[in-house]
């Protein structure tokens, strides 16, 4: 009853005050009711002829980044010198990066095989908080990793006593906890938006900003609440690795002999090349002017850390990392074995 109210309350300012017919007014009223339940993808597929070469490359990409991240969780869980703290959380790390690219990846390849660049509308919100959930839980994982290395060359004294694997593991869940909690908030606050007009997204995955800028209503909420994610969970833990560093490199530069400073800096080397990587594209995706927003250049972003950053952590972590490498040769060895 309230509900016809409400339509014929719109239906008479209408005709009134914009000039149309009633007829023409309900076929209005229909329209704005309307909800989509599909959406479009338009990012990446405007070049039919080349989607043979880009299915190609995100397939190669997808494998390597699930096999290169699959190796170094089996490295850690089977080599029982890699059972330390650092380890644990590049564990962590490889599963995220998994978790990553099999939200994004296979749906591309789907479009780009079989021609279909539609997602409906719940495939579309459990991409969207698959997404948001591997990317928030990274940010923080990445601090906690940061505060790791802190302990270990800042208090070194007191790093076996306060990195136990009880601590591992409460710090591990706290940061999966805040990922999940800020997927679940952003999701559950595009459900009550309406979609009611265009249903083209300019993006090759559902994004947040990519699905607000097609609701007819008022998005202030979720703007709000993701203006505070961006601030929180990227600012803020930029700051704390930024400081954690600050403290390392000074506690570094106190090192008498160079061979002490170089194992020392090496232990770190490689969490600052995948933090620089990924914050450097995460913050230049979110963390800008909205005038300087370029949808082009956004999506050329967008597959740095959903596409080359997944795959270029396992090789990062293991390049200069010895007991890495030889965790690697006995995975590998007992892979070959069975598979003979």
């Amino acid at each position: 009853m309230p509900e016809k109210i409400v339509e014929q309350v719109l239906k008479e300012y209408i005709v009134k005050h914009i000039s149309l017919d009633p007829t023409n007014a309900l076929l209005l009223l229909a329209i704005n009711n309307t909800r989509v339940s599909e959406f479009i993808m338009e990012g990446l597929f405007g070049f039919p002829h080349l989607h043979g070469l880009f299915f190609g490359v995100i397939l190669c990409l997808f494998m390597a980044a699930v096999q290169g991240n699959s190796l170094i969780i089996l490295a850690i869980v089977f080599h029982p010198p890699l059972h330390k703290p650092m380890y644990f959380f590049i564990a962590n790390l490889a599963v995220l990066d998994i978790f990553c690219t099999s939200s994004v990846l296979p749906k591309m390849m789907q479009y780009l095989i079989l021609g279909k660049k539609s997602i409906s509308f719940n495939d579309c919100l459990a991409q969207l908080f698959s997404f948001t959930f591997s990317a928030a839980t990274e940010l923080v994982l990445l601090s906690t990793m940061a505060f790791d290395r802190y302990m270990a060359i800042c208090h070194p004294l007191h790093y076996v006593t306060i990195m136990t694997k009880r601590m591992c593991i409460i710090l591990a869940v706290c940061t999966w906890a805040l990922g999940a909690i800020n997927s679940f908030v952003h999701t559950l606050l595009m459900l009550p938006l309406d979609f009611c007009g265009p249903n083209l997204i300019q993006h090759f995955f559902c994004e947040i900003q990519s699905l607000l800028a097609l609701s007819c209503s008022s998005t202030y909420l979720n703007q709000v609440m993701a203006f505070m994610a961006n601030i929180f969970l990227a600012m803020l833990n930029f700051f704390l690795i930024t400081m954690s560093y600050g403290f390392i490199i000074r506690s570094i530069l106190k090192i008498q002999s160079s061979e002490g400073k170089q194992r020392a800096f090496s232990t770190c080397s490689s969490h600052l090349v995948v933090v620089g990587l990924y914050y450097s594209t995460i913050i230049y995706t979110y963390i800008r002017p909205p005038s300087s927003y370029s949808l082009e250049n956004d999506k050329m972003v967008a597959i740095l850390y959903t596409l080359v950053t997944p795959v270029l952590n396992p090789l990062i972590y293991s390049l200069r990392n010895k007991e890495v490498k030889v965790a690697f040769r006995k995975v590998l060895a007992v892979c070959k074995r069975n598979s003979s």
